[in-house]
């Protein structure tokens, strides 16, 4: 914890230099390494490289479904892409074809429900759902970040 907050003070002077467009992409960029955290406490029980734990897969599948109810268009402003930015991976097309970034959002929602049902019921159901889980995740990948 103590490093934590070292590393948010030195941080600090340097996240004040960044523009909003910077801004936007950070903070989009925190909330998909929320995401991507979670998603690999489970895929690491899943593949068995972390021990199967009934508690923390629920807690992951328990964190994922809060961040599906965070409304993340303030974090797709315009002029915040790959086409307008480095250091960002989202691509234009996002901008173009929102209403299909929504209906990949809300898929996502769908299997992450479906794992906070089943995440603590033992590893074998965990690991049926992590793959509609992360084929949620593939299909946003697929067609709105680069690679």
């Amino acid at each position: 914890m103590r490093y934590a907050i070292i590393a948010a003070l030195i941080a600090a002077p340097t996240l004040s230099l960044a523009g909003p467009a910077e801004d936007t992409v950070a903070a989009r960029q925190g909330y998909f390494k929320l995401v991507g955290a979670n998603m690999g406490a489970l895929a690491g029980m899943a593949k068995g490289k972390i021990e199967y734990d009934a508690a923390a897969a629920q807690t992951a599948a328990d964190n994922l479904v809060t961040l599906t109810k965070y409304d993340l268009t303030h974090l797709f402003a315009p002029g915040t892409s790959s086409s307008d930015m480095k250091d960002t991976r989202a691509l234009a097309k996002i901008w173009d074809d929102f209403p299909g970034v929504q209906d990949k959002a809300g898929a996502f929602a769908s299997a992450a429900a479906e794992m906070q049902t089943l995440a603590g019921q033992g590893k074998a159901e965990m690991t049926s759902a992590l793959g509609t889980l992360g084929g949620a995740c593939k299909g946003c990948h697929d067609n709105y970040r680069a690679d």
